[in-house]
């Protein structure tokens, strides 16, 4: 089959243009279908779905080499978000068939992901209408920034063809727009998966800044904290405590599911007379 007829997927991150997550997911999609290869040139965690006015937008080729085959990959000076969108107008030679954002260094769980830039980017590849996954892998959080070579991302990188193969399979639904996949520590190829839902528990906790004064330098830190009473049917619960692979779907449309005759009368009754 030629370059031409293969799925043509596009691959980003939000951990930056030389993550060895990135390069693993790389390297296991290519046996899937064509990847190109559009991540952020700067380290971009927690950058959600942001568009920065003062990204440059500059795009530079590097050469890298995965699995012994050297690759033309593009860096970008943007967002995880401004990536996938610099990626479809400029550097694909098509609409890709699927985007794919990881693999992370940590993982992405519960109403938090609105943060992350790995699920950002999955959800910018499904506002152009294209099945999109977001796989993040497991660690401890002094590994969250790094690009450390300790982090066995074999697994992970075998879920991330698994599960593109059946997205780029599967005709969708309707509220589906993004998988968010999540692989624990230790997981193998035989680790069972299970469809989840976001946690609605805390479980990265910020932490205050630490200064004397308001006009010291001081940022909102956070933590890793597993919650007590996490929903059995929940990401969290999944991952941290049966030590499956959870797999959330998640969906562009943020309303809320509430019976919205019943919130309008609630409303109107507060409200009073006009």
């Amino acid at each position: 089959m030629s370059d031409a007829s293969r799925p043509l997927i596009l691959l980003t991150n939000d951990d930056g243009i030389r993550s060895p997550g990135l390069w693993a997911a790389a390297e296991a999609l290519s046996a899937v279908g064509y990847v190109t290869v559009a991540a952020p040139r700067e380290q971009s965690t927690g950058m959600g779905r942001s568009m920065p006015t003062t990204s440059d937008g500059a795009i530079h080729q590097e050469q890298v080499s995965v699995g012994g085959k050297t690759w033309t990959v593009y860096a970008v000076g943007g967002t995880p978000a401004q990536a996938v969108q610099h990626a479809i107008f400029e550097l694909t030679p098509r609409k890709p068939d699927l985007v794919v954002a990881g693999i992370n260094y940590g993982e992405n769980l519960t109403t938090g992901i609105s943060v992350s830039g790995t699920v950002g980017a999955a959800m910018e590849g499904a506002v152009f209408g294209i099945p999109s996954l977001a796989v993040s892998q497991e660690t401890d959080s002094s590994y969250f920034l790094s690009y450390s070579k300790e982090i066995d991302f074999g697994p992970a990188g075998y879920f991330t063809a698994y599960f593109a193969r059946l997205l780029l399979a599967w005709p969708g639904a309707p509220d589906v727009h993004v998988l968010d996949v999540n692989v624990p520590l230790g997981a193998t190829p035989q680790t069972p998966w299970r469809i989840t839902r976001l946690s609605h528990r805390k479980y990265y906790v910020p932490i205050a800044p630490q200064r004397e004064r308001l006009d010291q330098p001081g940022t909102v830190g956070y933590k890793v904290s597993m919650p007590e009473g996490v929903e059995e049917d929940s990401d969290v619960h999944a991952l941290r405590l049966d030590r499956l692979v959870s797999v959330t779907p998640l969906s562009l449309d943020s309303t809320s599911r509430v019976d919205r005759a019943d919130l309008t009368a609630q409303l109107r009754r507060l409200a009073g007379p006009d």
